[in-house]
Formats: structure tokens, C-alpha cells, sequence
């Protein structure tokens, strides 16, 4: 996440066993909750996960029962933002999404404590 003040918040977890789809939403789910603890009022969110994308912009109907309640508190999230977009980007152009879901994997802390939260400016 990057703050209007240029703050870079990086958030790492560790799930367990489970699948892309449910992970995916619950990054976003995260990021949301970040967003709104920060007192966002815009957020833009760009995934790789075509069918989370598609799903929250109304063009994929959500029938897995896994997702379901899932997706239902991402679509409450959202409406506390004055502005919400998410859009679609192929998985080269999200390499920070992938370092940061490895290191959910790789780091023992993470793996212990379920999430690691990191910030940073834009330019170190």
C-alpha cells in the first residue's frame, strides 16, 4: 500500500493450507482493513487474480461457498471509501505482490506470527 504522503506499507501472511483464490481475497481483505486503519478515503487496488478482479467489479457472479462470505465483506469494505477502483494487471507487472506472498512462505516470523507488516518511504 502506498500512503498519499508516499509511505510504502507492505503487508506479509501466512494462511496455512488453502487455495489462490481464497489467499487473493484474503490480501485483499488486508489491504483493505490497512487502508481504512490508515484513514484512507481513495484506494486503488491492481491484482493479477483476474477472477478476483472480475468478481468485485460485478462481471463474475461468485459461486464458490469458500469466497462467498469473503467477497460479501470485501463489497461491505469498499463502501467506506469515498473512491474504490480495482483493476486487472498480468502477473509481470505485480512482482512486489509475489516477493511479498513468498516471504509470507519463507519467513519463519511470519510463519509464527501469521503477518509481518513493514513500512518504508517510496525512495529507500
Amino acid at each position: 500500500m502506498k500512503t498519499s504522503g508516499g509511505e510504502i506499507i507492505e503487508v506479509s501472511g501466512f494462511l496455512g493450507t488453502t487455495t489462490n483464490n481464497v489467499a487473493e481475497y484474503a490480501g485483499l481483505l488486508e489491504a483493505l482493513s490497512l487502508a481504512a486503519a490508515e484513514g484512507a478515503t481513495e484506494v486503488e487496488v491492481i491484482s493479477d487474480s483476474l477472477l478476483l478482479v472480475q468478481q468485485m467489479l460485478g462481471k463474475y457472479k461468485v459461486k464458490h461457498p469458500n469466497l462467498v462470505p469473503m467477497y460479501n465483506k470485501a463489497k461491505t469494505m469498499v463502501r467506506q471509501f469515498a473512491r474504490f477502483s480495482i483493476r486487472h494487471t498480468l502477473r509481470a507487472g505485480n512482482k512486489d505482490a509475489d516477493r511479498l506472498a513468498n516471504a509470507g512462505l519463507d519467513r519463519p516470523e511470519v510463519r509464527v506470527s501469521g503477518k509481518l507488516i513493514e513500512r518504508h518511504r517510496a525512495d529507500s
